[in-house]
């Protein structure tokens, strides 16, 4: 199934209905007086976050939702019925914004979350409510207020703990299918990940979100490659972790590896300076093939500028695999 995270839908509340202008028709009752009953309220939307599903693919085929209407009111003060409120359920972590204006509308971040976006139209008031010492038989009534039709766009930001990133052909697919039970398509070329993955990493009785993200290029911040369209899924996650492929590396070619490193992070900054603020945990991948003393100079090189310790992981032989579980764990337990 294709990952949808941003839709154009149009929804509208329902139409009040109208009130009623009738008088008591009774044998012997020549002036029974006014009855006309109240038209019922419009139907409301409402958005309900719910963790059954995770992509906004349900909204591709539909783009318009409407809430129901409320019928009109009748005689002998009978009230019209009440438009059916309409409850769209969407995935946790979807921002609504309006399209015109696109402020943010709503935020639905925990699993039951429920906000109305559009209230119906009220019913219309009867004859009855008009009848006055100055006026005993009033022959009019209100007609029902109008629905609110708004023209939205839902976006979905995922809901992941942590997520890797890095540059395409990094290993992170690999990596996600190695520690959880998804299965991304992994091949030897790059852009392999078109679409966000996520997967449960289990560690005892605990478990965290992981989420494998397409990877990102220089000037991603401003569109190219795969660009904004999954940055922002970064912005909610407590950390990240920053894989980088250290396999090519010739002799004298090691600190081309670090800056790698650095065009990523400038990529993420330039995105949003809060990112740089999240804690970091980075991983020098495809280990396995290379030399222990290569492996070191690269290690090395990324210690020294960081001051930070630098994990070399391998998702073929399972190197550190289980050290970065619990490393990904505390650090999720600290943010």
């Amino acid at each position: 199934m294709r990952f949808i995270d941003e839709v154009k839908i149009i929804v509208s509340s329902g139409r009040g209905g109208n009130g009623c202008a009738s008088f008591r028709r009774e044998k012997f009752l020549e002036f029974g007086g006014p009855d006309g009953g109240d038209g019922g309220d419009g139907g409301s939307v409402f958005f309900e976050a719910t963790k059954d599903f995770n992509t906004l693919v349900k909204f591709r085929g539909k783009k318009v939702f409407n809430a129901q209407h409320g019928t009109g009111g009748s005689g002998r003060q009978m009230h019209g019925k009440y438009g059916e409120d309409l409850i769209i359920p969407v995935p946790v972590g979807t921002i609504i914004r309006n399209h015109e204006t696109s402020d943010i509308l709503a935020d639905l971040t925990h699993d039951g979350h429920k906000l109305k976006l559009a209230s119906g139209g009220r019913g219309g008031l009867g004859n009855l409510n008009f009848k006055s010492s100055t006026n005993q038989a009033p022959r009019y009534a209100q007609e029902g207020g109008e629905g609110i039709t708004l023209e939205i766009e839902l976006e979905l930001k995922l809901l992941a703990d942590i997520a890797l990133v890095g540059l395409p052909n990094a290993g992170k697919s690999t990596l996600i299918s190695v520690v959880s039970a998804a299965k991304p398509k992994i091949a030897d070329y790059p852009f392999t990940t078109l679409e966000p993955n996520l997967g449960v990493v289990a560690l005892g009785d605990e478990s965290y979100v992981l989420a494998d993200i397409p990877g990102l290029i220089e000037n991603a911040a401003e569109g190219k490659g795969l660009g904004i369209k999954f940055l922002k899924h970064i912005e909610r996650t407590k950390a990240f972790v920053h894989l980088v492929d250290c396999s090519w590396c010739l002799e004298g070619e090691e600190f081309d590896a670090f800056t790698q490193y650095i065009t990523i992070r400038d990529e993420l900054g330039k995105f949003n300076e809060d990112m740089l603020n999240k804690k970091e945990i980075i991983c020098l991948t495809k280990i396995d093939a290379m030399s222990e003393e290569e492996i070191k100079k690269v290690q090395d090189i990324f210690q020294v500028q960081l001051n930070k310790k630098v994990l070399p992981i391998s998702s073929v032989s399972g190197r550190n695999i289980e050290e970065l579980k619990s490393l990904m764990l505390r650090v999720i337990k600290e943010s």
